[in-house]
């Protein structure tokens, strides 16, 4: 091609990328600030691809495609803007990139399946149907994280791969695993450094070309965001459709615990026999041993304060599907943790209470051993309905009983709604919600909040 007929074909795949995006604009309201977003610039890579600040496209790529389906390419472009709302693109070192890829893109396409959309091109879903109805078999939440563990549990061989990803792939992913400090950005692969004086103002004002790779994720963050709160009220209409793109807006927004962290909240002061080595001065020991043989100047200090739980109250709620293996799960989880923090005095008050409407069991463990057993004949008791304020006047009969001491804590695991009480009680209070719908959880203003997925409690 001439210079002239490169130029020439630049300008009209630029008319059909403005067009793909106005098409996006009419049919997708909450989505107006996303699609804008991506500066446009050509790259000899014979497709289209995203960097999350520029849309790549090669010009014969877009214009064989729109003369074969001109909605080819607004499918495409949707699909590349996609990744960008759902911060596919930034992923750690830890992955395999040809499954992260595939898992971003079947999710990405479960997505366009439900929207449903008229302006996009819908001639490849009817082969794509029997793969995502298999991974629904596997995950009801069709994320990208979600769908990549299931990849890597299939253990798929190389033609089933091949297979799976010729459904799926609709852009180039390679620029999202190129560090962005590399000279030129990722000239290897066929991308360009993004010229200065690119003509970008027939297609958007205000783009992330001239923003850093991290701004650009803050602004996808917020974006992202805006787009959740807008399908959850304004726009419901809308987004009627939109089931697993709202799924995967909560499950990218929703807050992660480190349980591990979470179970220091409920640690409390206590004093151990212990050296400690924070506070122990060897100048003066072996000085000490120099100057009058083996007579140390000073010795340690043979206690330490160690940040240790030592009463507290594990509320099960037997009511629901919280039972059986996933609660002693739950319990041999919490166990493991304590003791990896050595977070355990030689002496323990640890009440388990079960319970649905009322109290069911209580049990005292005041030993590792007592725990174990525990653990190894337990029973569930229960099966009824939901009420929170038993446990806590149960809890108060205890304490008036002098049955504890210091009580910091109760953790109350359960899976759904109940009715709370109105007063605080005197001691902390977590709420522990099983829940891998995205749901949302609202808890009296005195207690913590904290939502577990079965994988947090399952996995080792």
């Amino acid at each position: 091609m001439t210079e002239d007929e490169i130029l020439r074909a630049d300008q009209l795949a630029r008319h059909v990328l403005g067009f793909s995006r106005d098409n996006l604009f009419l049919n997708l309201r909450f989505m107006d600030s996303a699609v804008s977003r991506l500066v446009p610039v050509p790259y000899q890579g014979g497709c289209m691809g995203t960097d999350t600040r520029h849309l790549y496209y090669d010009s014969r790529f877009v214009l064989r495609m729109f003369r074969e389906n001109s909605l080819r390419i607004t499918r495409i472009y949707l699909h590349s803007v996609l990744h960008c709302v759902f911060q596919h693109p930034y992923v750690g070192t830890g992955v395999r990139f040809d499954l992260w890829d595939l898992a971003c893109d079947i999710a990405v396409e479960q997505m366009l399946h439900d929207l449903a959309l008229g302006c996009v091109d819908d001639s490849c879903e009817a082969v794509q149907i029997p793969v995502l109805e298999m991974m629904h078999k596997r995950t009801d939440l069709m994320t990208a994280e979600k769908i990549y563990r299931c990849l890597l549990d299939m253990q798929l061989a190389d033609s089933q791969y091949a297979q799976m990803q010729s459904l799926f792939r609709m852009d180039d992913h390679r620029l999202w695993y190129v560090p962005a400090a590399t000279p030129g950005g990722g000239q290897g692969m066929g991308y360009p450094s993004p010229p200065g004086d690119a003509d970008e103002s027939d297609m958007q004002d205000e783009g992330l070309g001239a923003m850093t790779p991290d701004e650009a994720k803050e602004a996808w963050n917020r974006l992202s965001r805006q787009i959740q709160v807008d399908l959850e009220t304004f726009s419901k209409g809308q987004g009627k459709h939109a089931g697993h793109f709202l799924q995967n807006l909560k499950a990218l927004h929703r807050e992660r615990y480190d349980y591990a962290d979470f179970l220091r909240k409920f640690s409390v002061y206590g004093e151990v026999m212990h050296i400690d080595d924070d506070t122990f001065d060897y100048s003066f020991y072996s000085y000490g041993i120099q100057l009058y043989g083996n007579m140390p100047l000073i010795e340690p200090l043979e206690y330490k304060d160690a940040r240790r739980i030592r009463e507290f109250v594990i509320a099960i709620d037997t009511s629901g599907s919280v039972q059986g293996e996933t609660v002693q799960r739950f319990l041999q989880k919490t166990y493991n943790i304590l003791k990896s923090q050595e977070s355990f005095f030689s002496k323990i008050n640890l009440h388990i209470i079960q319970c649905d409407a009322a109290v069911q069991e209580n049990v005292k463990i005041t030993t590792q051993e007592e725990f174990d057993s525990y653990l190894k004949t337990m029973q569930f008791h229960g099966f009824g309905g939901t009420d929170f304020r038993p446990v806590f006047r149960y809890v108060q009969e205890l304490i008036d009983k002098k049955e504890f001491r210091n009580l910091k804590g109760l953790l109350y695991f359960t899976d759904g709604l109940g009715t709370y009480p109105q007063s605080p009680p005197p001691y902390q209070t977590a709420f522990l919600f099983l829940d891998d719908e995205m749901n949302n959880y609202e808890v009296p203003t005195w207690a913590m909040r904290v939502i577990l997925e079965t994988e947090d409690i399952m996995e080792e």
